[in-house]
């Protein structure tokens, strides 16, 4: 991905990072430049909320923020960015990532997040709205969503047939 990055991945730790790559896996089927950067809303406040406000200004188009726990990541991004943020919750801790989702999607009035499934289903969804958004704009990015849908869709098909063929639809 030698293109300069239209997508930041904020993850809240290194720990983060095999749910994340869902995400980043979506972006390269796609073809769409990212960066991912490590950083805290609560560990390293100063550092991440620079990346937040510069994000715009070095041509990113939107934020996938994922973190558990207390999960403010997301929330202070989108406080210093008018990009569009996508939070994905980690499933981890005493919770399993429900705290996490919670104070992700439960955001004030005024400072949206769009908020994911927890975990890598949400990671994974995460990579596709922002592929949905980008398409917005970009006609061969609308054509690769509809051949992503035909493909799933023709997916089913395939083993649905194959399920028949066993004799196992009776």
């Amino acid at each position: 991905m030698g293109d300069s990055p239209q997508i930041l991945i904020i993850i809240g730790s290194d720990s983060d990072l095999q749910v994340m790559e869902e995400a980043a896996g979506v972006l390269r089927k796609f073809g769409i430049a990212f960066e991912i950067r490590i950083s805290s809303a609560h560990r390293s406040p100063a550092r991440t909320m620079a990346l937040a406000a510069e994000a715009a200004g070095r041509g990113i188009k939107a934020i996938i923020a994922g973190a558990g726990m207390a999960a403010h990541l997301a929330g202070v991004v989108a406080a210093k960015t008018i990009l569009p943020v996508i939070g994905v919750p980690m499933p981890v801790g005493a919770l399993n990532g429900v705290d996490a989702l919670y104070s992700t999607v439960q955001m004030p009035g005024g400072i949206p997040v769009a908020t994911m499934a927890i975990g890598k289903a949400g990671a994974r969804n995460a990579g596709l709205f922002v592929v949905q958004i980008l398409a917005l704009c970009d006609d061969r990015l609308a054509g690769a969503l509809t051949d992503y849908r035909r493909e799933m869709e023709n997916e089913v098909e395939r083993k649905d047939a194959a399920l028949q063929a066993m004799g196992r639809g009776e």
